[in-house]
């Protein structure tokens, strides 16, 4: 073979892996909803589930501020107005404050959270330097002398300020609640019928017999599961196969999904694919799974694809199961598996013993998903929030609507500022304290 005919064979090889990798990269580029080699950098936490539904935040190829910051708000703008959010838009609009907007455009999410750039992550996904606060805040000390040599690297940190939800933090609500008080304690309807009541639900009664009329059901219907139902919360307010197996048109639904659960459980659902186990859903991909996590997962259930029904069993009266059992069977970090045998863990097998009711016990979703008030058809109701972010960081947001019910506002601040408490699932006490109510209540005086 000669020269000629090597460099005719080499040219025609690059010709050929150069359409190939364009057709590639271009078919993913266009075609495909997914782009992983177009993937500049990981994300946070909090996106890293739909890093690669890039039109999730990237919803127009021109691109620009505006565009990402509406996309930042379509999922986070009611949770800011839930926070009361302490450093708003408006605050940086003000002109009055065109001087610090020029050091720090806090106007913008992404001035903050910079996605894509995993070198220079903090918590919550903040890309600034740990003392950001300074930009604004310098002559802090002057204003407020307990502040006197106090690093802004612990303005965060040290279990006293959080840049947007700061409720549990403010100097009135720590002067407010610096003695235990009286609590008010959140129950949930006692049955499905009463809940399905409250929201109004219009649903078909069944019974054992007449799911057996139905030609439909009648097809589909296994006595284990027809025992099972009818011990089960559905079973005793008669939402039987066809609520929920049965669509528009007739057709039988082997395995309902989340839009079966959402006829009846909407906010609920609405908080599922907002939350961490859902929000896969929400963005148009595959269902998430525990191996596709980057919390430490048991590996033998790194398949299980998360629905409502990973978690809840429909045919079961099974909410102690999916309080806490259903977290574990997934979950393997430190801190979960430190809750059976913390205080907590310990109170919870009480639960599950039948020695106390469940409102006595503490379960992962005591914790992880409250019992909140939410808003549903107008009116305010006690439901069990599923979006875990409504607690989860920064996790002060957990002293108000969890802590508090049982532990004070001092005890509460301690413990979630101690990270090695929450590692082992706070088997023990504080090992340090968090002066905020000395202080709010000394500038008080």
């Amino acid at each position: 073979m000669n020269n000629s005919t090597i460099k005719k064979i080499v040219w025609l090889s690059w010709l050929i892996s150069s359409l190939a990798l364009a057709g590639y990269l271009g078919n993913q580029l266009v075609l495909e909803e997914q782009k992983p080699d177009f993937l500049i950098g990981e994300t946070s936490h909090g996106h890293y589930q739909i890093e690669l539904q890039c039109d999730a935040c990237h919803t127009s190829e021109l691109g620009g501020e505006e565009i990402l910051q509406n996309a930042c708000l379509t999922c986070h703008e009611d949770e800011l107005k839930t926070a009361l959010d302490s450093h708003p838009k408006k605050k940086f609009t003000d002109p009055r404050n065109a001087d610090l907007v020029a050091i720090l455009d806090a106007r913008n999410c992404v001035s903050c959270h910079s996605e894509h750039n995993e070198d220079i992550m903090h918590p919550m996904g903040v890309t600034l330097p740990d003392d950001f606060c300074v930009q604004c805040h310098e002559n802090i000390a002057q204003e407020r002398p307990s502040h006197e040599g106090m690093g802004f690297e612990t303005c965060a940190s040290a279990g006293c300020h959080n840049y947007h939800d700061n409720r549990a933090l403010y100097e009135d609500f720590l002067l407010k609640h610096q003695t235990p008080g009286e609590i008010a304690h959140k129950t949930l309807p006692a049955t499905l019928s009463n809940y399905l009541q409250t929201i109004g639900a219009q649903w078909q009664p069944e019974s054992a017999a007449s799911v057996f009329e139905n030609e439909i059901s009648a097809a589909h219907i296994k006595a284990d599961i027809l025992l099972d139902w009818q011990h089960s919360a559905h079973g005793n307010a008669a939402v039987g196969c066809n609520s929920c197996h049965v669509d528009a048109q007739q057709n039988w639904i082997e395995k309902p999904g989340h839009q079966q659960c959402s006829a009846c459980h909407e906010p609920q659902v609405a908080g599922f694919l907002s939350g961490k186990h859902g929000m896969r859903l929400k963005a148009g991909l595959s269902p998430m799974t525990p191996g596709q996590a980057r919390l430490p997962m048991k590996p033998e259930n790194s398949h299980v694809e998360l629905g409502c029904n990973s978690c809840h069993a429909a045919h079961t009266d099974n909410t102690q199961y999916a309080a806490a059992e259903a977290c574990l069977t997934c979950h393997a970090d430190d801190h979960s598996q430190a809750f059976e045998q913390s205080p907590h863990g310990q109170l919870w097998q009480q639960v599950r013993d039948g020695v106390i009711a469940s409102e006595q016990g503490v379960s992962c979703a005591t914790c992880h998903m409250p019992v909140m008030e939410q808003e549903i058809f107008g009116s305010e109701q006690w439901l069990t929030q599923h979006n875990q972010n409504a607690t989860l960081r920064p996790n002060e947001k957990m002293i108000r609507p969890t802590c508090m019910q049982c532990h004070s506002l001092e005890f509460s601040i301690d413990a979630l500022a101690d990270p090695d408490l929450i590692n082992n699932n706070f088997n023990g006490l504080p090992t340090h304290h968090v002066p905020g109510i000395e202080m709010a209540t000394q500038r008080d005086h």
